[in-house]
Order: structure tokens, then sequence, then C-alpha cells
């Protein structure tokens, strides 16, 4: 089982979205038993919060659930049982790399890391800029490259 954590500031608009748009994306490709998606806050400031109502009306447009979302912020037994923990822009990053256990830092990647030709490197907070249709844009974008070099590793 490859375990993946989607993380971002407050866990109630990038990482949530993330986390629906690749779970959607692994049951259509039969990998559920292969692959565990989730997401987590670097903050405790929404925590228990369930995703921001622009994420929701986003996804709900999509067809993706949002059911049984809710933030949660990540905690140092994260770091040792996700195999990959993603983070949606540099702060993110530089929360989760001071945050790790020591030798746990290869497994903190950004999360437009994999997307290939791509000029934006980090996916923009849409609880600041209102703009959730780009995040989606993007998300469901990097997931589809996610899930490319995840199967691969899952041997699919």
């Amino acid at each position: 089982m490859i375990r993946v954590l989607f993380v971002c500031l407050g866990n109630i608009c990038r990482s949530p979205m993330a986390e629906a748009v690749m779970r959607e994306k692994v049951k259509k490709a039969g990998l559920e038993e292969k692959i565990q998606v989730s997401s987590a806050a670097t903050s405790g400031w929404e925590a228990g919060n369930p995703p921001h109502r622009g994420t929701r009306q986003i996804l709900e447009a999509h067809g993706i659930s949002v059911d049984g979302l809710r933030s949660t912020q990540i905690n140092q037994q994260d770091f040792v049982v996700y195999d990959y923990i993603i983070g949606m822009d540099y702060s993110n990053l530089t929360d989760l790399k001071r945050t790790a256990p020591a030798g746990r830092e290869e497994n903190i990647h950004l999360f437009m890391s994999v997307v290939e030709h791509q000029e934006e490197t980090e996916v923009p907070d849409p609880y600041y800029t209102g703009d959730f249709e780009t995040t989606y844009r993007m998300v469901n974008e990097g997931t589809t490259a996610w899930l490319e070099h995840l199967k691969k590793e899952a041997g699919k």
C-alpha cells in the first residue's frame, strides 16, 4: 500500500481538494487497494472544520464527493505512516521539513513538482485569492501526474 498525504496551511481548500480529486482518480483506476490518500494542515487553526464552501462547490460541480472530509493537523506519526507527504506550496514545504523527524525529509515533495511543462510551481491558496477554478485546474493536473507517478511504483 502506498500512502499519500496532501498538505496545505489550513486543510480546508487545497489539500482536501487534492485528496478528493485523487481519491476519485484512484477509484476510477481500480487502485483503491494499492493507493491510500488523505490530507492535513500544517496549522491547527481549522481543525475539525469541513472544507471551505468554495472547495465544496467546485468539487460538487465536478461530481466529486466531499463526504467525510474534515481538517486535521499533521502530526509526527504522519511522517512515518505516509510514503509521500505533498505540500501545495513552498511555505508548506518549509513548515513540513522543519517539523519532520530526522531522516523523513525525503518523503516531502512539492505538489506541482511532477507536472511537466508547468510554469507555476505553487498551487495558489483560494482562501486568499478567491479563485477556486484556477486551484481546481492545477489540482486536477497535478493529481493526474501524481497518479501516473504512483502507478509506476505500484506496478500498475
